[in-house]
């Protein structure tokens, strides 16, 4: 009786490190500083592509997951002719943040934070 006990255990111990372990995929979400509105596309190494749009002033969208690997990211911003792009390499476990900076001239910036 105690053997069996003891392998029941033993077997949810190991399920808990084993569930505890898992790996999440990438997530990322956009921020943007500017006054004006921003669309913003992601395009992974793999050709997909996620779009974020009508991003308004000093809002923060909500993160959607990505692929792990390599990223470009482009943003066009109302009132602005020139895109700024940033590229990055997105992780498992990993939270971005694409940030549309208020600067002259506008750029973007990648924050990342664990999940």
């Amino acid at each position: 009786m105690f053997s069996r006990f003891l392998l029941l255990m033993t077997a949810c111990v190991f399920l808990l490190i084993v569930a505890g372990c898992s790996d999440e995929p990438p997530s990322v979400r956009v921020h943007n500083e500017r006054a004006t509105k921003a669309n913003v596309q992601i395009k992974s190494q793999s050709g997909n592509t996620i779009n974020i749009n009508d991003v308004g002033s000093a809002i923060t969208t909500n993160y959607q997951d990505l692929d792990v690997g390599a990223h470009v990211v482009t943003a066009v911003i109302q009132d602005e002719s020139l895109s700024p792009t940033v590229g990055f390499n997105a992780e498992e476990n990993t939270n971005y943040t694409i940030v549309v900076v208020n600067s002259t001239p506008p750029s973007l910036r990648v924050d990342s934070s664990g999940k």
